[in-house]
């Protein structure tokens, strides 16, 4: 990710008032086991936004495995399992097998990134799939804004 963007969430994330919307940096064992058990490759910017913040908010909850307190328990792992269990029926099921789901919009549909670290929306109600963004970094820069 550029650096210009790291240090704007840098500065906003590690604000006292915000500390509810910043978790633990990831370790990289635990990115290991997680890519492991879901049989997939994280991107490179999202390892590097996890492994600075852990779970944190950047215009959208962004999880990981130590979210902010005010995004939730869940991890990138239960998310991504959840949403595979939930669509095996559906066509998007192939998509989820290999991607990894790192948010939600507000009606509850996943946030995924693909292999090629391309960034979708699954709709769960038409099972639509939508490219959102190009990259992880793109989603960031489109959806964070400092308040």
């Amino acid at each position: 990710m550029k650096d210009t963007l790291m240090e704007r969430l840098k500065l906003f994330l590690h604000r006292e008032d915000n500390s509810t919307l910043v978790g633990i940096p990831a370790s990289q064992e635990e990115i290991a086991k997680a890519q492991q058990r879901l049989n997939v490759n994280f991107h490179e910017d999202y390892v590097h936004f996890i492994r600075t913040f852990g779970g944190a908010y950047a215009g959208l909850a962004v999880y990981a495995f130590s979210n902010g307190s005010s995004l939730g328990n869940e991890t990138v792992v239960d998310l991504t399992l959840g949403f595979r269990e939930q669509f095996k029926e559906l066509p998007l099921a192939e998509v989820l097998r290999t991607s990894y789901v790192i948010s939600m919009d507000g009606s509850g549909d996943p946030i995924i990134i693909n292999q090629s670290g391309k960034v979708f929306i699954c709709y769960h109600d038409t099972g639509e799939i939508k490219l959102v963004a190009d990259s992880f970094e793109v989603l960031i820069e489109e959806n964070f804004y400092e308040w």
